[in-house]
Protein backbone atom coordinates (compact mmCIF):
# COMPACT_ATOMS: atom_id res chain seq x y z
CA UNK A 1 0.00 0.00 0.00
CA UNK A 2 1.38 3.33 -1.20
CA UNK A 3 3.01 5.55 1.80
CA UNK A 4 1.68 9.11 1.87
CA UNK A 5 2.73 12.78 2.70
CA UNK A 6 0.74 15.08 4.31
CA UNK A 7 1.90 18.78 5.04
CA UNK A 8 0.74 20.59 7.94
CA UNK A 9 -0.16 20.28 11.62
CA UNK A 10 -3.56 21.22 12.46
CA UNK A 11 -6.98 20.07 12.76
CA UNK A 12 -7.49 19.65 9.17
CA UNK A 13 -4.48 17.50 8.54
CA UNK A 14 -5.24 15.52 11.68
CA UNK A 15 -8.92 14.63 10.27
CA UNK A 16 -6.99 13.73 6.93
CA UNK A 17 -4.35 11.33 8.68
CA UNK A 18 -6.59 9.91 10.72
CA UNK A 19 -9.46 9.64 7.78
CA UNK A 20 -6.55 7.27 5.41
CA UNK A 21 -4.71 5.83 8.03
CA UNK A 22 -7.92 3.37 8.71
CA UNK A 23 -6.19 1.27 5.81
CA UNK A 24 -3.11 0.60 7.44
CA UNK A 25 -1.06 2.63 5.14
CA UNK A 26 2.46 4.47 5.92
CA UNK A 27 2.00 7.92 6.62
CA UNK A 28 4.68 10.82 7.00
CA UNK A 29 3.40 14.44 8.34
CA UNK A 30 5.46 17.77 8.10
CA UNK A 31 5.08 18.95 10.87
CA UNK A 32 2.21 17.23 12.45
CA UNK A 33 1.23 17.40 16.25
CA UNK A 34 0.84 15.27 19.16
CA UNK A 35 -2.76 13.26 17.86
CA UNK A 36 -1.01 13.61 14.38
CA UNK A 37 2.06 11.46 16.08
CA UNK A 38 -0.18 8.28 17.18
CA UNK A 39 -0.50 6.79 13.66
CA UNK A 40 1.93 9.05 11.50
CA UNK A 41 5.65 9.75 11.56
CA UNK A 42 6.19 13.33 12.31
CA UNK A 43 9.03 15.27 10.52
CA UNK A 44 9.93 18.99 11.09
CA UNK A 45 10.92 21.25 7.44
CA UNK A 46 9.96 24.15 6.24
CA UNK A 47 6.61 23.34 3.95
CA UNK A 48 7.44 26.59 1.85
CA UNK A 49 10.85 24.91 0.33
CA UNK A 50 9.96 22.97 -2.51
CA UNK A 51 13.65 21.29 -2.35
CA UNK A 52 13.16 19.94 1.71
CA UNK A 53 9.76 18.53 0.69
CA UNK A 54 10.96 16.59 -2.41
CA UNK A 55 13.71 15.59 -0.51
CA UNK A 56 11.10 14.12 2.67
CA UNK A 57 9.52 12.10 -0.09
CA UNK A 58 13.00 10.69 -1.34
CA UNK A 59 13.79 9.60 1.86
CA UNK A 60 10.27 8.43 2.96
CA UNK A 61 9.51 6.77 -0.54
CA UNK A 62 6.22 9.03 -1.44
CA UNK A 63 4.48 9.54 -4.18
CA UNK A 64 1.94 11.37 -2.94
CA UNK A 65 1.59 14.07 -1.17
CA UNK A 66 -1.47 16.07 0.23
CA UNK A 67 -0.61 19.86 0.78
CA UNK A 68 -3.24 20.87 3.71
CA UNK A 69 -2.01 24.92 4.46
CA UNK A 70 -2.30 27.09 1.21
CA UNK A 71 0.95 29.19 2.09
CA UNK A 72 2.91 26.10 0.15
CA UNK A 73 0.46 26.01 -2.54
CA UNK A 74 0.84 30.03 -3.22
CA UNK A 75 4.40 29.72 -3.11
CA UNK A 76 4.57 26.91 -5.84
CA UNK A 77 5.68 24.34 -3.98
CA UNK A 78 2.97 21.67 -6.22
CA UNK A 79 4.54 22.85 -9.42
CA UNK A 80 8.06 21.74 -8.36
CA UNK A 81 7.20 18.60 -6.59
CA UNK A 82 4.85 17.71 -9.83
CA UNK A 83 7.65 18.58 -12.14
CA UNK A 84 9.64 15.71 -10.20
CA UNK A 85 6.96 13.37 -11.06
CA UNK A 86 5.31 13.42 -7.98
CA UNK A 87 1.58 13.07 -7.60
CA UNK A 88 0.22 16.43 -5.23
CA UNK A 89 -3.25 17.57 -4.29
CA UNK A 90 -3.16 20.86 -4.44
CA UNK A 91 -3.18 23.44 -7.43
CA UNK A 92 0.27 25.03 -8.47
CA UNK A 93 0.62 28.74 -8.28
CA UNK A 94 -1.47 29.70 -10.88
CA UNK A 95 -5.00 27.69 -9.64
CA UNK A 96 -3.49 28.62 -5.80
CA UNK A 97 -4.17 32.12 -6.66
CA UNK A 98 -7.62 31.98 -6.08
CA UNK A 99 -6.78 32.44 -2.17
CA UNK A 100 -3.79 34.16 -2.57
CA UNK A 101 -4.66 37.00 -4.09
CA UNK A 102 -8.36 38.60 -3.84
CA UNK A 103 -8.22 40.52 -6.76
CA UNK A 104 -7.29 37.97 -9.13
CA UNK A 105 -10.17 35.72 -7.35
CA UNK A 106 -12.98 38.45 -8.09
CA UNK A 107 -11.72 39.03 -11.54
CA UNK A 108 -12.08 35.32 -11.94
CA UNK A 109 -15.47 35.07 -10.76
CA UNK A 110 -16.56 38.07 -12.92
CA UNK A 111 -15.08 36.10 -15.57
CA UNK A 112 -16.50 32.40 -14.88
CA UNK A 113 -20.00 34.26 -14.24
CA UNK A 114 -19.95 33.70 -10.53
CA UNK A 115 -22.38 35.68 -8.25
CA UNK A 116 -20.31 37.69 -5.87
CA UNK A 117 -20.40 41.28 -3.95
CA UNK A 118 -19.78 43.94 -6.31
CA UNK A 119 -16.02 45.00 -6.02
CA UNK A 120 -12.93 47.53 -7.09
CA UNK A 121 -9.43 46.78 -7.00
CA UNK A 122 -7.38 49.86 -5.73
CA UNK A 123 -3.24 50.18 -5.67
CA UNK A 124 -3.26 53.79 -4.46
CA UNK A 125 -5.32 55.92 -1.99
CA UNK A 126 -6.46 57.96 -5.30
CA UNK A 127 -7.62 55.12 -6.54
CA UNK A 128 -9.33 54.20 -2.96
CA UNK A 129 -11.26 57.61 -2.89
CA UNK A 130 -12.58 57.42 -6.44
CA UNK A 131 -13.63 53.62 -6.25
CA UNK A 132 -15.43 55.38 -2.51
CA UNK A 133 -16.93 58.31 -4.36
CA UNK A 134 -18.67 56.68 -7.28
CA UNK A 135 -19.39 53.62 -4.79
CA UNK A 136 -19.68 54.65 -0.91
CA UNK A 137 -21.69 51.45 0.19
CA UNK A 138 -18.01 49.52 -0.67
CA UNK A 139 -17.19 49.26 3.00
CA UNK A 140 -15.14 45.77 3.63
CA UNK A 141 -11.75 46.38 2.74
CA UNK A 142 -9.60 43.50 1.88
CA UNK A 143 -5.94 43.09 1.53
CA UNK A 144 -5.15 41.11 -1.48
CA UNK A 145 -2.36 39.12 -0.63
CA UNK A 146 -2.59 36.11 2.42
CA UNK A 147 -2.59 37.66 5.83
CA UNK A 148 -3.42 34.50 7.87
CA UNK A 149 -6.91 35.09 7.42
CA UNK A 150 -6.21 39.10 9.31
CA UNK A 151 -6.42 40.89 5.73
CA UNK A 152 -9.86 41.91 6.28
CA UNK A 153 -11.79 44.74 7.63
CA UNK A 154 -15.26 45.01 7.72
CA UNK A 155 -15.75 49.42 8.19
CA UNK A 156 -18.99 50.87 8.96
CA UNK A 157 -18.59 53.65 6.28
CA UNK A 158 -16.61 55.17 3.59
CA UNK A 159 -14.44 56.89 6.09
CA UNK A 160 -13.88 53.50 7.94
CA UNK A 161 -12.90 51.76 4.43
CA UNK A 162 -10.83 55.06 3.68
CA UNK A 163 -8.95 54.65 7.01
CA UNK A 164 -8.71 50.67 6.79
CA UNK A 165 -7.49 51.19 2.88
CA UNK A 166 -4.81 53.85 4.07
CA UNK A 167 -3.27 51.35 7.20
CA UNK A 168 -3.04 48.32 4.68
CA UNK A 169 -1.87 51.18 1.68
CA UNK A 170 0.13 53.39 2.84
CA UNK A 171 1.32 52.25 6.68
CA UNK A 172 1.58 48.79 5.43
CA UNK A 173 -0.18 47.27 8.23
CA UNK A 174 -0.36 43.79 6.18
CA UNK A 175 3.15 43.83 4.44
CA UNK A 176 3.27 43.22 1.11
CA UNK A 177 -0.17 41.83 1.19
CA UNK A 178 -2.09 44.92 1.68
CA UNK A 179 -0.54 47.07 -0.95
CA UNK A 180 -3.41 46.30 -3.49
CA UNK A 181 -6.57 46.32 -1.87
CA UNK A 182 -10.31 45.23 -2.82
CA UNK A 183 -12.85 47.44 -1.83
CA UNK A 184 -16.13 45.25 -1.76
CA UNK A 185 -19.93 46.02 -0.65
CA UNK A 186 -20.80 44.87 2.53
CA UNK A 187 -23.64 41.87 2.38
CA UNK A 188 -26.00 40.30 4.82
CA UNK A 189 -26.66 36.65 5.69
CA UNK A 190 -25.65 33.48 7.11
CA UNK A 191 -22.18 31.82 5.73
CA UNK A 192 -21.68 28.64 4.20
CA UNK A 193 -19.25 26.59 2.87
CA UNK A 194 -19.00 24.50 -0.04
CA UNK A 195 -15.81 22.02 -1.26
CA UNK A 196 -14.84 19.76 -3.75
CA UNK A 197 -12.18 17.46 -4.85
CA UNK A 198 -11.10 18.53 -8.30
CA UNK A 199 -8.72 16.45 -11.18
CA UNK A 200 -8.40 19.36 -13.47
CA UNK A 201 -11.94 18.86 -15.20
CA UNK A 202 -14.50 17.10 -12.90
CA UNK A 203 -15.21 18.18 -9.39
CA UNK A 204 -16.82 15.79 -6.72
CA UNK A 205 -18.85 17.74 -4.51
CA UNK A 206 -18.92 17.48 -0.43
CA UNK A 207 -21.48 17.98 1.52
CA UNK A 208 -21.71 21.38 3.15
CA UNK A 209 -20.61 22.90 6.57
CA UNK A 210 -21.24 26.02 8.41
CA UNK A 211 -18.47 27.38 10.22
CA UNK A 212 -18.56 29.57 13.14
CA UNK A 213 -16.34 32.40 13.10
CA UNK A 214 -16.48 34.51 15.94
CA UNK A 215 -14.71 33.88 19.60
CA UNK A 216 -18.18 34.25 21.33
CA UNK A 217 -21.20 32.93 21.89
CA UNK A 218 -23.84 34.48 20.15
CA UNK A 219 -21.02 35.42 16.85
CA UNK A 220 -19.62 37.70 19.86
CA UNK A 221 -15.93 38.79 19.80
CA UNK A 222 -13.33 38.87 17.65
CA UNK A 223 -13.07 37.00 14.19
CA UNK A 224 -11.02 33.64 14.31
CA UNK A 225 -10.09 30.98 11.74
CA UNK A 226 -13.04 28.89 13.45
CA UNK A 227 -14.69 27.83 16.56
CA UNK A 228 -16.51 24.99 15.48
CA UNK A 229 -18.42 23.84 12.61
CA UNK A 230 -21.46 21.34 11.34
CA UNK A 231 -22.20 19.71 8.85
CA UNK A 232 -24.41 20.03 6.73
CA UNK A 233 -25.58 23.04 7.20
CA UNK A 234 -29.31 23.78 7.85
CA UNK A 235 -29.38 26.27 5.05
CA UNK A 236 -28.30 23.37 2.50
CA UNK A 237 -29.23 20.46 3.55
CA UNK A 238 -27.50 17.54 0.99
CA UNK A 239 -30.49 17.64 -1.43
CA UNK A 240 -30.03 21.37 -1.92
CA UNK A 241 -26.23 20.63 -2.15
CA UNK A 242 -26.15 20.37 -5.74
CA UNK A 243 -27.98 23.70 -6.93
CA UNK A 244 -25.49 25.80 -4.59
CA UNK A 245 -22.36 24.13 -6.12
CA UNK A 246 -24.02 24.66 -10.02
CA UNK A 247 -23.45 28.21 -8.68
CA UNK A 248 -20.12 28.70 -7.28
CA UNK A 249 -18.37 25.25 -7.96
CA UNK A 250 -19.40 24.03 -11.76
CA UNK A 251 -18.67 27.93 -13.34
CA UNK A 252 -15.00 28.17 -11.64
CA UNK A 253 -13.97 24.31 -12.49
CA UNK A 254 -15.07 25.34 -16.18
CA UNK A 255 -13.39 29.12 -16.18
CA UNK A 256 -10.11 27.55 -14.38
CA UNK A 257 -9.99 24.97 -17.66
CA UNK A 258 -10.69 27.55 -20.32
CA UNK A 259 -7.81 29.95 -18.50
CA UNK A 260 -5.75 26.74 -18.99
CA UNK A 261 -4.92 26.36 -15.19
CA UNK A 262 -4.75 22.42 -14.27
CA UNK A 263 -6.65 22.91 -10.88
CA UNK A 264 -5.96 19.51 -9.25
CA UNK A 265 -6.91 20.06 -5.52
CA UNK A 266 -9.39 21.38 -2.95
CA UNK A 267 -11.76 24.19 -4.57
CA UNK A 268 -13.57 25.83 -1.29
CA UNK A 269 -16.40 28.12 -1.68
CA UNK A 270 -17.28 30.35 1.06
CA UNK A 271 -20.93 31.85 0.19
CA UNK A 272 -23.42 34.55 1.68
CA UNK A 273 -26.78 33.27 1.60
CA UNK A 274 -28.26 37.10 1.05
CA UNK A 275 -32.02 38.48 0.40
CA UNK A 276 -30.75 38.57 -2.86
CA UNK A 277 -29.97 34.95 -3.42
CA UNK A 278 -26.68 33.35 -3.14
CA UNK A 279 -23.16 35.29 -3.39
CA UNK A 280 -19.73 34.05 -3.24
CA UNK A 281 -17.31 35.80 -0.34
CA UNK A 282 -13.86 33.52 -1.81
CA UNK A 283 -12.67 30.89 -2.82
CA UNK A 284 -9.77 28.76 -1.05
CA UNK A 285 -7.26 26.22 -2.79
CA UNK A 286 -7.59 23.91 -0.14
CA UNK A 287 -9.28 21.91 2.88
CA UNK A 288 -10.96 24.31 5.13
CA UNK A 289 -9.77 24.22 9.51
CA UNK A 290 -12.42 23.38 11.14
CA UNK A 291 -14.75 22.37 8.04
CA UNK A 292 -12.57 19.17 7.19
CA UNK A 293 -13.19 17.31 10.73
CA UNK A 294 -16.97 17.83 10.47
CA UNK A 295 -16.54 16.82 6.88
CA UNK A 296 -14.19 13.92 7.64
CA UNK A 297 -16.42 12.32 10.61
CA UNK A 298 -19.16 11.82 8.24
CA UNK A 299 -16.62 10.56 5.19
CA UNK A 300 -16.95 6.36 5.13
CA UNK A 301 -14.79 4.37 4.12
CA UNK A 302 -11.36 5.37 2.84
CA UNK A 303 -10.91 8.65 1.72
CA UNK A 304 -7.40 8.53 -0.45
CA UNK A 305 -9.11 7.14 -3.59
CA UNK A 306 -10.62 10.53 -3.93
CA UNK A 307 -7.69 12.31 -2.37
CA UNK A 308 -5.00 10.67 -4.93
CA UNK A 309 -7.96 10.64 -8.05
CA UNK A 310 -7.53 14.28 -7.81
CA UNK A 311 -4.11 14.70 -7.07
CA UNK A 312 -3.42 12.44 -10.60
CA UNK A 313 -6.37 13.79 -12.70
CA UNK A 314 -8.85 10.78 -12.64
CA UNK A 315 -11.04 11.24 -10.03
CA UNK A 316 -13.44 8.01 -9.16
CA UNK A 317 -16.45 7.67 -11.60
CA UNK A 318 -18.56 6.66 -8.35
CA UNK A 319 -19.67 9.87 -5.46
CA UNK A 320 -18.13 9.66 -2.50
CA UNK A 321 -19.84 8.27 0.83
CA UNK A 322 -20.83 10.28 2.97
CA UNK A 323 -22.56 9.11 6.51
CA UNK A 324 -26.36 10.49 6.51
CA UNK A 325 -26.25 11.31 10.50
CA UNK A 326 -25.11 14.97 10.67
CA UNK A 327 -21.64 16.10 12.63
CA UNK A 328 -20.85 18.71 15.11
CA UNK A 329 -17.41 20.02 16.13
CA UNK A 330 -16.61 22.22 18.74
CA UNK A 331 -13.31 23.56 18.78
CA UNK A 332 -11.36 24.30 22.21
CA UNK A 333 -8.93 27.31 21.56
CA UNK A 334 -6.22 28.48 24.11
CA UNK A 335 -5.84 30.97 26.47
CA UNK A 336 -5.83 34.39 24.83
CA UNK A 337 -6.58 33.23 21.48
CA UNK A 338 -6.89 35.08 18.99
CA UNK A 339 -5.02 38.07 19.34
CA UNK A 340 -2.05 36.18 21.80
CA UNK A 341 -2.36 32.62 22.22
CA UNK A 342 -0.74 31.14 25.71
CA UNK A 343 1.47 27.95 24.94
CA UNK A 344 2.55 25.48 27.49
CA UNK A 345 -0.20 24.33 29.49
CA UNK A 346 -0.78 20.84 30.43
CA UNK A 347 -4.01 19.33 28.61
CA UNK A 348 -5.91 16.25 30.70
CA UNK A 349 -8.78 14.24 29.31
CA UNK A 350 -8.14 14.02 26.09
CA UNK A 351 -8.43 10.16 26.21
CA UNK A 352 -11.64 10.06 28.16
CA UNK A 353 -13.34 12.39 25.33
CA UNK A 354 -12.22 10.56 22.60
CA UNK A 355 -13.58 7.23 23.66
CA UNK A 356 -16.82 8.85 23.77
CA UNK A 357 -19.27 7.16 21.49
CA UNK A 358 -19.32 8.89 18.01
CA UNK A 359 -16.55 11.31 18.99
CA UNK A 360 -13.41 11.83 17.18
CA UNK A 361 -10.82 14.36 19.13
CA UNK A 362 -8.57 16.29 16.75
CA UNK A 363 -5.42 17.62 17.65
CA UNK A 364 -4.98 21.24 16.23
CA UNK A 365 -2.08 23.17 18.30
CA UNK A 366 -0.77 20.23 20.43
CA UNK A 367 2.76 19.22 20.76
CA UNK A 368 4.21 15.97 23.22
CA UNK A 369 6.79 17.37 26.05
CA UNK A 370 8.46 15.23 28.65
CA UNK A 371 5.85 13.19 27.60
CA UNK A 372 2.67 15.53 28.50
CA UNK A 373 0.24 16.68 25.28
CA UNK A 374 0.36 20.12 25.68
CA UNK A 375 -1.04 23.68 24.32
CA UNK A 376 1.30 24.48 21.05
CA UNK A 377 -1.64 27.02 19.30
CA UNK A 378 -4.47 28.62 18.84
CA UNK A 379 -6.72 26.19 18.44
CA UNK A 380 -5.89 23.20 20.12
CA UNK A 381 -8.18 20.42 19.37
CA UNK A 382 -11.74 20.11 17.20
CA UNK A 383 -14.16 17.54 19.45
CA UNK A 384 -15.93 16.26 16.88
CA UNK A 385 -19.29 13.75 17.23
CA UNK A 386 -22.15 12.10 14.58
CA UNK A 387 -25.62 11.99 15.91
CA UNK A 388 -28.78 10.59 14.49
CA UNK A 389 -29.90 14.25 14.42
CA UNK A 390 -28.58 17.22 14.82
CA UNK A 391 -29.19 17.39 18.90
CA UNK A 392 -27.95 14.54 19.36
CA UNK A 393 -24.46 15.09 17.53
CA UNK A 394 -24.43 18.64 19.32
CA UNK A 395 -24.75 16.91 22.50
CA UNK A 396 -22.68 14.34 22.11
CA UNK A 397 -19.62 16.60 21.42
CA UNK A 398 -20.45 18.95 24.18
CA UNK A 399 -20.30 15.58 26.93
CA UNK A 400 -17.02 14.98 24.90
CA UNK A 401 -15.85 18.44 25.17
CA UNK A 402 -16.30 18.58 29.07
CA UNK A 403 -13.85 16.52 29.75
CA UNK A 404 -11.31 18.36 28.90
CA UNK A 405 -9.15 20.58 30.43
CA UNK A 406 -6.19 23.18 30.53
CA UNK A 407 -5.89 26.05 32.12
CA UNK A 408 -7.37 29.82 30.26
CA UNK A 409 -9.29 27.11 27.81
CA UNK A 410 -12.27 28.74 25.27
CA UNK A 411 -14.96 27.41 23.57
CA UNK A 412 -18.95 28.59 22.23
CA UNK A 413 -21.14 26.78 24.12
CA UNK A 414 -23.41 27.61 20.82
CA UNK A 415 -22.32 25.70 18.00
CA UNK A 416 -24.45 24.39 16.05
CA UNK A 417 -27.63 26.36 17.68
CA UNK A 418 -28.60 28.00 14.83
CA UNK A 419 -28.95 24.66 12.76
CA UNK A 420 -31.53 23.75 15.22
CA UNK A 421 -35.20 23.38 14.26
Amino acid sequence: MEPVLVLGGGGREHAIVRGIARAGRAITCAPGNAGIAEVATCETIDLEDAAAVGALCERSGVRLVLVGPEAPLVAGVADVLRARGLDVLGPGASGARLEGSKAFAKEAMDAAGVATAAFSVCSSLAEVERALAAHPERTVVKADGLCAGKGVVVATNAAGARDAARQMIEQERFGAAGRVVVLEERMSGREVSILALCDGARAAVLPSVEDHKRLGDGDTGPNTGGMGTYSPSSLVPDARLSELAALSVTPMVRHLSRAGIDFRGVLFAGLMLTPDGPRVLEYNCRFGDPETQALFARWRGDPLPWLAGAARGRLPDAEPDFDPRPSVCVVIAAGGYPEAPRAGAPIEGLFAADAVAGVRVYHAGTARVDGRVVVAGGRVVGVTALGDDLGAARARAYEAARHIRFEGMQLRHDIAEKGMP
